[in-house]
């Protein structure tokens, strides 16, 4: 109602005569005031308590809510209903108690299973294609206790892992072949440090008595016979070492030649094998290292070549040979 409207109903109302106009008035008003309160009861959030003193009869009419099958004849807010008795009777003083609801003990958590073993691998320190002056070491250690039956070359080829198995087994450990931190403390513990001459001997075999040709000049001198090489300066032997040869369907070349071609890193193109420190003298035979010799020794051939299993040796003459140099193979 706008407050034009208010103000024209005053001047209704004040028009009509005395004590009717009057009485009239507080009438309406009280119906006006009667409807705005039941508007705010019913629009309004609800107030139970207040509403239960304003109907009590019509809460005490009412009937209880039925029981709940799980409220064990009580109401939802846990009062004993007061509804007609319709529960069984209490049991006898003398009846046995309902059985409990048997109660399952927690399963007893089986012991933890032992840990697996988690101590690591022994460390290895060498293997198969290992090369150096440990490798040289060890086959030295391994020849003072029979194990080891050739002069060391420095390559840990098949010999040399048969070698050490052959330790490992006899003393009680995991035969791999490898040389790994147990095996080489036992090695330490039976063995004394190599001498010079047990760790670079001249040859496992006897130099061969030089040829003529060998006793003037810089000359490679190699024995088929005795299978060594010796590099000679002027009749003396500066260094000498085990070689061998092609097979017979790849002979060596015999006589004298001379160093055409040092490759260091060579590479055959028609074996596509590696040969280093090579040093040509007749063709595509030359003087090199061969990792195959080292690792089977004598049980091989080369396609013609002579090898030398010592890399160290042959990698120091490699250095010191010159082209020009002379070759001189031998029986």
């Amino acid at each position: 109602m706008a407050d034009s409207d208010v103000g024209a109903a005053g001047d209704a109302y004040g028009s009509e005569g005395g004590g009717t106009r009057s009485g009239r008035a507080v009438t309406v008003a009280a119906a006006g005031v009667l409807a705005m309160a039941t508007l705010a009861v019913g629009c309004g959030p609800q107030d139970p308590g207040a509403d239960a003193l304003r109907q009590p009869s019509a809460r005490a009419a009412t009937a209880p809510p039925a029981p709940s099958p799980t409220d064990d004849g009580k109401g939802a807010t846990g009062d004993v209903t007061t509804g007609p008795a319709t529960t069984a009777p209490p049991a006898s003083p003398s009846a046995p108690p309902p059985p409990a609801e048997p109660v399952t003990a927690p399963p007893t958590p089986a012991p933890p299973s032992p840990a697996p073993s988690t101590a690591p691998a022994p460390r290895v320190l060498l293997r198969t294609g290992s090369e150096g002056a440990h490798v040289r070491e060890l086959q030295a250690r391994l020849r003072q206790i029979g194990h080891f039956g050739r002069t060391p070359t420095g390559y840990y080829g098949t010999v040399t892992a048969v070698a050490v198995r052959s330790f490992q087994v006899k003393r009680g450990t995991e035969a791999t072949g490898a040389t790994d931190a147990v095996t080489w403390r036992k090695l330490l513990a039976m063995t004394r440090t190599p001498t010079a001459d047990e760790l670079d001997p001249p040859t496992e075999r006897p130099v061969a008595k030089p040829d003529k040709r060998c006793l003037t000049g810089r000359v490679l001198c190699i024995s088929k016979k005795s299978r060594t090489l010796a590099w000679m300066i002027d009749g003396r032997v500066v260094s000498a070492m085990d070689v061998r040869f092609g097979s017979e369907y790849t002979p060596t070349r015999e006589g004298e030649f001379p160093v055409f071609w040092k490759s260091r890193d060579h590479v055959s193109t028609l074996y596509d094998t590696p040969m280093p420190y090579a040093l040509f003298f007749s063709g595509g035979q030359a003087v090199h290292y061969s990792a195959d010799f080292a690792a089977d020794g004598y049980g091989g051939a080369s396609h013609g070549c002579v090898n030398v299993r010592d890399k160290a040796k042959v990698a120091a003459l490699f250095d010191q040979v010159k082209n020009g140099d002379k070759v001189v193979i031998y029986w």
